[in-house]
């Protein structure tokens, strides 16, 4: 299996498991599921669990949440109330500046600097149009230097799909 990294942040984000699309642009679409996390409140059969003191009711914990498998599986973070188009624009083009330097400072620096920016030089104009449709989400650091993870819905408006910047990952297989 393969754990696709924030290569600035090390954050896990992605693996092998999920159905990536190469969208070009330098950008990656992931196909998403939403899940169902909580209520892990069971009873062994047999048992009474108002006798132990853990009535349903009184517990709390029997509330469902539906949450994004990539969410949950890479403990990704959303960032609660979106983002303004100007500062998500001001936000992905530091971004865009962070990953670059980062590129050049590897192995074969210059050449996958050159592909990103060939690649991904239409993509802040496109994904900053439609900012507003997209859940932004963080990795587990919840740092402001990686990547941000946008969601949205396709046309039938049921399935969730993720768009990742392809360079900004890192492969590490488990």
């Amino acid at each position: 299996m393969i754990i696709y990294k924030d290569i600035i942040t090390g954050d896990e984000i992605l693996s092998d498991t999920f159905k990536i699309i190469d969208v070009g642009d330098g950008l990656w679409e992931v196909d998403l599921k939403k899940v169902t996390k909580g209520g892990d409140n069971f009873v062994l059969e047999g048992a009474d669990p108002s006798a132990e003191g853990e009535d349903a009711e009184e517990s709390g914990d029997t509330e469902n949440k539906q949450v994004l498998d990539i969410e949950d599986q890479f403990r990704l973070n959303k960032m609660e109330g979106g983002m303004d188009k100007k500062t998500f624009t001001s936000d992905l083009k530091a971004y865009i500046k962070r990953l670059n330097n980062k590129l050049k400072a590897e192995p074969n620096g210059e050449t996958k600097s050159k592909e990103f920016q060939s690649g991904a030089a239409a993509a802040p104009k496109k994904l900053s149009a439609n900012v507003a449709d997209y859940d932004i989400y963080m990795g587990e650091s919840m740092s402001s230097e990686g990547m941000y993870i946008l969601v949205n819905f396709r046309e039938d408006g049921i399935t969730p799909f993720a768009t990742i910047w392809k360079h900004g990952l890192k492969e590490e297989k488990v």
